[in-house]
Order: C-alpha cells, then structure tokens, then sequence
C-alpha cells in the first residue's frame, strides 16, 4: 500500500509518529511525509521520505517569556470543555471553534490544500495520516478516495470537544468547523462529513487510565520514544553513583522560577540533571546540566522526573516507570498532570502552589513513598500492554481496505 503521513512543520509531534511510519515501512508499504518544504530536512534526516507542499510560513508567534502566567494558562476555547464539560453551553462552543478556526486552524491548513490534494490525486494513497489537527490531510483523502485516520499525541481534546458539540447543537444550523471544512470539500467536488473533522478512526498512544476519549473507533498503539539523531555520554552508562533526578526543560514561564527551582532541588540528596538547552552558569556540585542528552537514554537512569505535563516527557517517564512529578499550567497539561496522579504513578503541583520548596518536597516524597513507585510500576505495565507500532500494522491494513474508495478522484 501507499501511505502518506501529513503534519504542519513541528518536531516534536514529527517525532511522536516517525515509528509508525517506520514500522508501515518496513512492513512493505510505501511510505511519504508531506509537510511545508522547508521542513524536509527534519523528515529525510529520519530517514523517511518528504513530500513538500504549500508554502512556508509560520503561523505561530513564539509567547513572550514575560507575559503572565495567567494569560496563557488552561485551554483555549472551545477545547477548554475537554477539562470541564459541565461548564460550556452552545454559544461557548459555537463562539469557541469560530475564533480557533481563525486564529489557529486555518492558518495551519489553508495553505497546503491545493497542493496537498493535486499530490494525493496524483500519487493515490491508499491511507492517509494526518495529525490532529492537520485537517488538510483529510481532505486530501477524502479527495482522491483514501481511507483516513487522525494521529493524536496523547488526550483527545478535539474528538471530545466535538462530540459535546454535536450534543449540545441538536437541531440549531451554525456550525463554524462543519461550514469551514465544507467549503473545502465543495471545492473538490465533495460534501461535508463528520470524518473530515475526526477521521475514520484514530490512533491513540495512551494507556486506558490516562486515556481521554470520545465515541469514535480508536486504535491504540504503544507509545515509542524517538527523539531523532542522538548521543550517548559515557556519564549516562550505567547505573548512577547515587539517586539521580531529572528536570526536563524548564523553560521561562514554568509557574515557578526555574534557577530557584534548581537551587531547591540541589538541597536534596541526589545528583539533579537539567535538561535544557539555555545558557545557566554556575550551579551547585551535585547539579549537571546538559543540553543534548536523549531524554530515553537518561530518564531510565533516574528515580525521580520533573516536568511541565506534556505529551512527550508523561509518556516517555510513564513508559520507563518513573515517579514523576509534573508542574502544569499550559493547553491539556494540567489534565494530563491529573490522570496521572490520580492513577498513583506521579504528584500534580497546581501552579499557584509550585513554589520552589513545593516542588522539592513533591520530589522527595516521589523518591521515598513506595505507593509512588508502585504506581508508576502500574502504568508502565499497561503501556507495555498495548501493541507496539509493528503489531498495530496488520489492524491498519485492514481498515485501510474497509474504508478506501479507489474510484474516487
């Protein structure tokens, strides 16, 4: 078969799909990776071939370090109802997906429609994968008569947001995504359906107990940590010298200051790995900083892992079995810092109680409470249940086949 992967030019969510890709590959299949051209390196340098479409463009301004907290914290809507879906009605929602539509959807996706959709037509795929929100992808599919499947990288806040829309809508006729995406489809001859919002089905690399879903068909696939070409110090060989604790990238805008974070954390008996790529300067005698260890390669080494609750570094301590202590406060995080907690495997700081002090007696709690590991032990135990991305491959030929229409296009 013929696959073709599609993604707007982020990294990070590149990488969280480069081993299904590769797993399709070597299964036989024909695999491509479409994406704005200037992101073509990133693709080929996994080994994996690039397809570029459309043309560059950013359309995200990175936040200002300096704004407050408090104005970037939570989800935007109408996903915000993803955290609390007592709390929306209608017009939140309908007003919701107008403004993502035009702040952040289309911005991602109006540009690479021509060219997305002249290219499948002419290559034919038999399967199309597109993140989450890369709605061009289905599109294309629909298009030339693919079958179609979302990627999401962790919980489901868009499947979810959608079905409390269509819950809450019942027989009024707005529908922001539903008119955006049909003008879409018109154009290429075709009529707006629910697929072109949430895929035929989706695949999802979180465990059922972190899981957040909505009533759509679901193939889970285990969670593989890729973080593209990598290095391994001779300092990460081996079992630690003594208890070691990871800080995953503590950005400008963690919701405590992260010098006085790493000063706190230095009080405790135990070697502290900063995992950042800024300039620190002097630090005490058991801190180590680095900027290009592979969080796979140190995170299994350690006993204790903190960081802000993304997608990435939860899966990757989860799949390790390492307590984790998360300090959330942006987009799904404070939502993935509270299923893990409440499965045991971690402790959740909410942000106005993330003071330095705070954090590092979360920390020692996490390396001193046996419940703590034996909930992180849980977790890693259902993640190593799910299939892996070799296994999910037969499951995906054979929806392909169940939902492709060749005579399309």
């Amino acid at each position: 078969m013929r696959i073709l992967f599609t993604i707007h030019p982020n990294k990070t969510l590149f990488e969280y799909l480069v081993p299904l890709a590769w797993a399709l590959r070597t299964a036989g299949h024909e695999v491509r990776v479409a994406s704005q051209p200037a992101f073509a390196d990133v693709i080929t340098q996994a080994g994996l071939t690039a397809q570029p479409i459309g043309k560059d463009h950013d359309p995200w301004d990175v936040p200002d370090p300096d704004q407050p907290l408090a104005g970037r914290a939570g989800l935007p809507r109408p996903y915000d109802v993803a955290a609390d879906p007592g709390a929306a009605d209608w017009e939140h929602l309908r007003d919701g997906y107008a403004g993502a539509i035009d702040t952040w959807h289309k911005l991602e996706t109006f540009s690479s429609v021509p060219d997305l959709v002249t290219f499948a037509r002419f290559w034919r795929p038999d399967l199309v994968v597109w993140e989450a929100t890369t709605y061009a992808g289905a599109i294309a599919a629909k298009a030339c008569g693919a079958a179609h499947a979302r990627f999401i990288f962790g919980l489901d806040l868009f499947g979810v947001t959608r079905e409390h829309f269509l819950r809450l809508k019942g027989d009024r006729p707005e529908d922001p995504l539903a008119e955006w995406l049909g003008k879409y489809a018109t154009k290429y001859g075709l009529r707006y359906s629910e697929d072109l919002a949430t895929g035929q089905f989706t695949i999802d690399q979180f465990p059922g107990s972190l899981r957040l879903s909505a009533d759509l068909q679901y193939v889970s696939a285990r969670f593989t940590p890729y973080e593209g070409p990598a290095l391994v110090a001779k300092w990460l060989w081996g079992s630690p010298e003594r208890t070691r604790v990871a800080l995953v990238r503590p950005i400008e805008g963690y919701p405590v200051a992260p010098r006085e974070l790493v000063a706190s954390l230095a009080e405790l008996d135990a070697e502290i790995v900063v995992s950042t790529s800024q300039e620190w300067g002097p630090v005490p005698d058991n801190v180590r900083v680095v900027g290009d260890a592979p969080l796979h390669a140190l995170i299994p080494t350690c006993s204790a892992v903190v960081h802000h609750a993304d997608f990435g570094s939860t899966a990757l301590a989860a799949a390790y079995g390492v307590p984790q202590v998360t300090l959330p406060w942006h987009f799904d995080q404070p939502i993935y810092a509270g299923r893990l907690a409440a499965q045991g495997a971690g402790l959740s700081i909410a942000p106005e109680d993330a003071g330095a002090a705070a954090v590092a007696g979360a920390v020692r709690r996490a390396l001193t409470d046996p419940s703590v590991r034996d909930g992180a032990a849980r977790l890693r135990a259902e993640m190593q249940a799910l299939p892996t991305a070799n296994q999910v491959v037969g499951r995906l030929e054979e929806l392909t086949v169940k939902h492709r229409v060749p005579s399309v296009g």
